[in-house]
């Protein structure tokens, strides 16, 4: 049995993956805004945090040792050039790039003291690599966390430590409900796809759940695209 922290567990593809952890049976504590009945009713341990405060002003008990360590925190911020402001590319960077950083600070001493390796895993998304219009704050934050993937990758290779991305397109989840919100808008969005439709949560968890598990202890510094095919083929 692991220890993994899910960092944002409580909704959407964070709350698939830690669904598929616990079946799986490792040890998940997730850590979000607010507490889940479905994680309660799951067993699975609850810490209140917020990924946009400083992790000194809040209390984050973990176990002593970690095995995994999965940041699900995102934003869908999609307006033109002309309307984003400085507070939106400050915000999305905040919760993106900065919150991961530190809840990787906080937990890699635990991390380290996995003996068989352990596994950090990100969540990026398509429009890194794939120009799209209205994207420009989101892909810009986005992109710096692929940076932090890598550079993380190569820094803590020797402590037997893989660090991963997975970068999806869009998803059935509640933050991109706006973008979901009608049947004439999902139509748009499964045609935009080359498989012919919008991610399911759990397309992308089951990747996620490999990636965290020991199975994986040979994949690292990749940014691993989910996405039905938008990213690379037309």
């Amino acid at each position: 049995m692991q220890n993994i922290l899910v960092v944002g567990g409580t909704k959407g593809i964070g709350l698939a993956l830690v669904q598929n952890l616990v079946a799986a049976g490792h040890h998940v504590i997730s850590a979000a805004r607010t507490h889940s009945t479905t994680l309660a009713d799951l067993g699975v341990q609850q810490i209140l945090f917020d990924a946009t405060k400083p992790i000194a002003d809040q209390t984050l008990e973990l176990p002593d040792v970690l095995h995994g360590l999965a940041y699900c925190p995102g934003s869908i911020n999609l307006k033109p050039l002309q309307r984003l402001t400085q507070e939106d590319f400050l915000q999305d960077y905040q919760i993106n790039v900065l919150g991961a950083v530190q809840i990787v600070q906080h937990c890699l001493k635990s991390l380290r003291k996995a003996e068989s390796g352990a596994n950090i895993l990100f969540f990026s998304t398509v429009a890194v690599g794939t120009g799209m219009a209205f994207h420009a704050s989101i892909a810009a934050a986005k992109g710096a966390l692929e940076g932090l993937t890598r550079s993380l990758a190569a820094e803590l290779s020797p402590n037997k430590i893989c660090v991963n991305a997975i970068a999806p397109s869009l998803t059935n989840t509640s933050l991109a409900g706006a973008l979901l919100a009608s049947p004439e808008k999902t139509e748009a969005a499964d045609k935009r796809h080359p498989l012919g439709r919008v991610g399911q949560p759990n397309d992308v968890a089951n990747m996620a759940a490999f990636l965290l598990s020991q199975k994986n202890s040979w994949i690292t510094g990749q940014i691993i695209g989910i996405d039905g095919g938008m990213g690379s083929i037309k």
